[in-house]
């Protein structure tokens, strides 16, 4: 989408979303330094957010202001039956971190920065998966 297009980009990953997020990394001590690296459950989950994120890449990177949208379907159980709204962990600020900077890697825009809006919300539901929703605004309130 270029500017003056106002047409939504809207998908469905049927995946089960992870609960590692961004802000889970390891830490190793090195000559006395600390240096930061992700888990190998933080890798697994990169990797995957970025092989359903090619399904859906726009041809070009949107520009201007962004409205990200997204809808996070945890598999339901005896404990979590659904439809339901999940008010455990992980929380939405951190799912959300790992999920943009792939998108951004995927050429959806320029920079996460262009994200101007944000609304993103976590269920107990079937089918488990993330719906994305990425619209571009006037760059006026």
């Amino acid at each position: 989408m270029r500017k003056g297009e106002n047409m939504p980009l809207e998908f469905f990953m049927a995946i089960t979303p992870p609960t590692t997020t961004s802000q889970m990394k390891r830490i190793r001590i090195r000559n006395g330094k600390p240096t930061f690296y992700d888990s190998r459950k933080m890798k697994a989950a990169r990797n995957e957010f970025h092989a359903h994120l090619l399904q859906f890449q726009p041809g070009t990177p949107i520009e201007g202001a962004i409205r990200l949208i997204t809808k996070w379907c945890y598999p339901t159980s005896k404990q979590h039956p659904g439809p339901k709204y999940k008010i455990t962990r992980p929380d939405t600020d951190n799912m959300i971190k790992m999920l943009k900077d792939e998108m951004t890697k995927a050429g959806f825009w320029l920079d996460d920065a262009q994200v101007a809006s944000e609304i993103t919300e976590k269920f107990w539901a079937d089918p488990p998966g993330i719906y994305v929703r990425v619209e571009q605004l006037e760059n006026k309130i």
